[in-house]
């Protein structure tokens, strides 16, 4: 008779909350599979994040380097305004500072508009 109780008797449960193992490892690969989904989507979301504030920076650099472009060319042709007057200046002029000058190579010194363009060297 102890056989027969034995043998109805209902299995015993192991693991937590009396889950199996098969059911302990199925939770766990869930809750392992749900942190990656969440680690996972973290990182596209801070890759997108920085791709935009690349894309924000580079649009910025762009326009504070046509900016800064457009007052170079502004400033060299106020230089070049202020040799010229200048020049007219010094060559008619009676004034003994300016005998014995050579006046042209004097502002040959002085980079002239085609010196300034991107990718030339002054020396």
């Amino acid at each position: 008779m102890i056989l027969k109780e034995i043998i109805n008797m209902p299995p015993v449960k192991r693991g937590k909350q009396g889950l199996s193992d098969a059911d302990d490892e199925e939770e766990d690969y869930r809750k392992r599979r749900d942190r990656n989904n969440e680690a996972v989507k973290k990182s596209r979301f801070k890759s997108k994040q920085k791709t935009q504030e690349t894309f924000t920076r580079v649009s910025k650099l762009k326009a504070e380097n046509q900016m800064l472009e457009e007052k170079v060319k502004t400033l060299t042709k106020d230089l070049q305004f202020l040799k010229d007057l200048f020049m007219e200046y010094a060559s008619n002029s009676q004034n003994p500072k300016f005998q014995g000058i050579d006046l042209d190579k004097l502002l040959a010194d002085i980079p002239d508009d085609k010196d300034t363009k991107p990718g030339k060297s002054s020396h």
